[in-house]
């Protein structure tokens, strides 16, 4: 039997004490990920757990099912300001020398591109709607477990590390693509959702809107044991109290971050990795940023509940405008983990039991262009 969160937490609080910060920042990686502490060194996912009933893998674990899209998916990198990232970019049949959107696709720990596309589906996607797709890999050398580095001070804002190399790279396709600047979506799972929060948060001149699945709010922590805290629900507890106390403190912004773009947030509430009330934050985070940046914006809510085809219960809360399309949607999918929800068996961490976020994310964001959101 794994250790339990507390277990673990203490443990990281007695090799802090004793200067032993590698091991303890593994320590709190593993509680983050659920599992127990690797070897020495090692460094557990922060993002994605196996979640009964639903079994993800890791990468490998399976034959890869082709994807039955019918575009072209190609590798490619970008460097921005000393710092470099792959990617594979999906491109439909016909979008040569077409303004297309453009959506960028972030995935979660222990995730890849391929597989990323291979869960979510968003190329076959995009070739009804017509869409580029970016997605963006993390390097193992820049996190051993693929894993985004949401958490760290230095990775996020408009100038910094990888949240900046992620916009760069998205408006590098945008110009070699041809693809339409006004039309610039980002969305992602988990480490990759609060990843994408970022960005879009940090990039409201670059993206049109943003779609957060089982991620966090931008902002919501600028440390590991803030990561710790946030993901639990904001419950810190003993043995987190007492590492923070060690903990060389870090300045922060003044009060929460906003975020200023359209907001589509899945997340199940029977998340045992990141809790349900950080979708709740990231819809707060939306709906701070809109009154300012939104003319018309009234704030009214539609609340509509119904059960997937697969037979998952849903609660989907619109926020809305004056007039046109709501500017935030938060869709909790009742009894789900933490998986894609409507995912493809044929990549990891997904649930197909439940309303398709894919297809629903793109649908929210064709629905907002960047000159008419901000």
């Amino acid at each position: 039997m794994n250790p339990s969160l507390q277990d673990l937490m203490r443990d990281a609080t007695r090799l802090t004490r004793a200067g032993r910060l590698g091991a303890a920042t593994a320590a709190i990686q593993s509680a983050l990920a659920g599992a127990a502490p690797g070897p020495a060194g090692s460094m557990p996912p922060v993002g994605p757990a196996a979640v009964p009933p639903v079994a993800p893998s890791v990468p490998g674990d399976r034959p890869r099912m082709p994807d039955r899209s019918a575009g072209t998916f190609t590798p490619g990198s970008h460097t921005h300001a000393a710092l470099t990232r792959g990617y594979k970019l999906y491109v439909p049949p016909g979008a040569q020398g077409r303004s297309r959107p453009l959506v960028v696709m972030l995935h979660g720990c222990t995730q890849d591109a391929d597989d990323f596309a291979a869960g979510t589906g968003m190329n076959a996607l995009a070739d009804e709607h017509g869409c580029l797709v970016l997605y963006p890999a993390q390097a193992a050398d820049a996190n051993p477990s693929r894993c985004w580095n949401w958490f760290k001070h230095n990775h996020q804002g408009r100038d910094r590390g990888e949240a900046a190399c992620i916009a760069a790279m998205a408006q590098a396709v945008v110009r070699a693509q041809g693809a339409d600047a006004d039309r610039v979506y980002i969305a992602g799972l988990s480490a990759g959702g609060a990843m994408a929060s970022a960005v879009a948060a940090a990039h409201p001149d670059v993206f049109a809107a943003v779609g957060v699945h089982s991620g966090l709010a931008p902002g919501a922590a600028r440390s590991l044991p803030e990561a710790m805290a946030a993901m639990r629900g904001g419950d810190t507890g003993p043995a987190l109290a007492g590492l923070r106390a060690h903990a060389q403190p870090l300045s922060r912004p003044a009060g929460a971050a906003a975020l200023p773009v359209p907001t589509i947030v899945f997340h199940g509430d029977q998340d045992p990795t990141v809790h349900p009330r950080n979708g709740e934050q990231v819809i707060a985070a939306a709906l701070r940023g809109r009154p300012h940046q939104a003319a018309g914006f009234v704030g009214a809510t539609v609340v509509e509940r119904g059960v997937s085809a697969q037979g998952l219960r849903y609660t989907c809360t619109r926020h809305g405008a004056a007039s046109g399309p709501a500017v935030a949607e938060h869709w909790v999918v009742h009894g789900a983990g933490h998986a894609w929800s409507g995912g493809r068996p044929a990549g990891s961490y997904t649930d197909p039991r439940g309303p398709d976020a894919s297809r629903e994310m793109l649908r929210f964001f064709l629905g907002h262009t960047r000159r008419a959101g901000h």
